[in-house]
């Protein structure tokens, strides 16, 4: 307080309360000031259980230290530190700059905080049970930690400004009146932003987020299952990664590390969808052991994505759909179960370079989690599994993956060309199992030069002809395009012409499509 106030820089205001007076003092001195019992049910913010007069101060009190406090005492920094108060009526620092350091533990407010557009150096609420904070615009230098705290009617942060770390950690978050928990939208977090075991009762809105390294929501329960998200993030940018993880119940650390045997582990549990479209990530997004309980309307979203890991390890999802179209990773780590059934899968346009599987991924089930992606033909996916399997030396398995798109292209075709197309499947496996065409070659070959060894054959010129050869003759027949000089010197009659020119057919059919499966090894596609 100044002097044009009424009193001196060491007085205390006249209608200050005893609680109110002690609060003073402790500002000035830098202490904390703890006005708890030590009974813990009656310490607990949450609970029921009354605080009077004795551990009450005035929110305008508050924001009186805060936005204009009295001096410190000589060699004493000014903060404001309290534990186990109760806060009357709404504090209110809208607009204004606290340039002492805060930290309220284990306190009450019976009204909201409001903080928009406030500044801060370093502000921490712990374990403090809050009706609403109101937060748009808040531009903190340090951290802004509200781990164990309760909201009963949200959070809101939009277009916030934190310095280093945004600490959620713990925290239980009640919808507000438009249904949200946490609204987030445009938020700026210069370090981590951390939300593990967080209790969202509502959408969680990260819209146009960015942190500067990582964001967890290690073991959170996200539950909006109503409504279309529970997480609702699209053009979230992370530097780091994104963990929807489990977290290490009472395990001091939580975060970045891999839990001691013996730990309690709580997984990260979603029950709404999620939407992380366009988001772009530095390192990887991990769903390791992550559990979705989704409606047929709700979605896990990753449309656009651009991250150099994915890890899809999470229980696969009984209902609702998993969309990956348009997305890009590097790599793809994953399991078999963690991908929903036929129909719930989306993938056009999913570029990965690298599969990673965790667990038995046979080829088998590569093509099924392939054709539970396209409900209908999409040559893209087949296309894409087989590049990957090239680059990485499987070939073989590359070669059965275009088989099988052509396969699954041949149900789309008309009567005649599937006819066509299992003729080819049957023959040369469309060209990818060239082994066949040289099986099929030999047995024509064989059978055409028993049944023509017993065939009348006058020849065409009686003065000049070359001698007689079964087995010339219906390889002239099997090899379009090459004159072995045998069946143009020889004349058949009846049968035999209907068998020579069905010989001259299989052999075009076999040449045509081993040249079509050459063609399509050669282009590598």
């Amino acid at each position: 307080m100044t002097e044009e106030a009424g009193f001196a820089a060491g007085d205390l205001p006249d209608d200050l309360t005893a609680a109110e007076a002690g609060m003073w003092q402790a500002f000035r001195n830098g202490s904390v000031y703890d006005l708890s019992c030590g009974d813990a049910v009656v310490d607990d913010p949450h609970g029921g259980h009354p605080w009077g007069p004795e551990r009450t101060v005035r929110a305008r009190t508050v924001a009186w230290l805060l936005l204009d406090g009295p001096p410190a005492l000589a060699g004493r920094v000014s903060s404001l530190k309290l534990a186990g108060v109760r806060i009357t009526g709404p504090l209110d620092l809208s607009g204004g700059t606290v340039r002492p350091y805060v930290e309220l533990r284990g306190c009450r407010f019976d009204d909201e905080v409001l903080l928009p557009e406030a500044r801060f150096t370093t502000l921490r609420l712990v374990d403090c049970a809050v009706p609403r904070l109101e937060a748009a615009r808040l531009h903190t230098e340090g951290d802004l930690h509200l781990p164990r705290c309760r909201f009963q009617n949200g959070v809101r942060l939009t277009d916030a400004h934190i310095g280093t770390d945004l600490l959620l950690n713990e925290a239980v978050v009640y919808r507000d009146r438009s249904g949200r928990s946490i609204s987030g939208d445009g938020v700026t977090v210069g370090q981590d932003l951390q939300a593990e075991m967080l209790q969202s009762h509502g959408e969680l809105r990260l819209r146009g987020a960015k942190v500067g390294v990582s964001l967890s929501l290690r073991g959170a329960s996200l539950d909006n299952p109503y409504a279309r998200y529970a997480l609702n993030a699209p053009q979230l940018t992370v530097e780091r990664t994104l963990y929807l993880t489990p977290a290490g119940v009472g395990s001091p650390l939580l975060s970045g590390t891999t839990p001691a045997r013996g730990t309690r582990i709580q997984r990260f549990d979603c029950r709404g969808g999620i939407r992380l479209d366009d988001g772009r990530f530095g390192d990887a997004v991990d769903f390791e052991r992550a559990r979705f309980t989704l409606t047929d309307d709700q979605e896990l979203s990753l449309r656009r994505v651009h991250a150099s890991e994915l890890r899809f390890l999470g229980d696969g999802p009984q209902r609702g759909k998993v969309v990956l179209s348009g997305a890009r990773i590097v790599n793809l780590v994953d399991r078999a179960a963690s991908w929903p059934g036929p129909g719930n899968l989306h993938m056009g346009g999913f570029v990965y370079e690298n599969l990673v599987p965790r667990g038995p991924f046979p080829l088998t089930g590569r093509l099924d989690w392939v054709a539970a992606a396209t409900a209908e033909y999409a040559p893209e996916p087949y296309e894409r599994l087989a590049a990957v399997l090239r680059a990485a030396g499987e070939d073989e398995d590359a070669r059965e993956v275009l088989l099988a798109k052509q396969r699954r292209r041949r149900e789309t075709l008309p009567l005649a060309g599937k006819f066509w197309g299992y003729l080819q499947d049957w023959t040369v496996a469309y060209g990818y199992r060239p082994g066949r065409a040289a099986v099929w070659m030999a047995v024509l070959w064989a059978a055409g030069t028993l049944a023509f060894a017993h065939a009348d054959h006058p020849p065409t010129n009686h003065d000049s002809h070359p001698a007689w050869s079964p087995a010339l003759f219906t390889l002239d027949l099997l090899l379009p395009v090459i004159d072995l000089g045998q069946a143009s010197q020889w004349q058949l009659r009846g049968g035999w012409q209907w068998l020579a020119a069905a010989m001259i057919l299989l052999g075009w059919i076999l040449a045509t499509t081993v040249a079509a499966g050459a063609t399509r090894l050669l282009r590598r596609s």
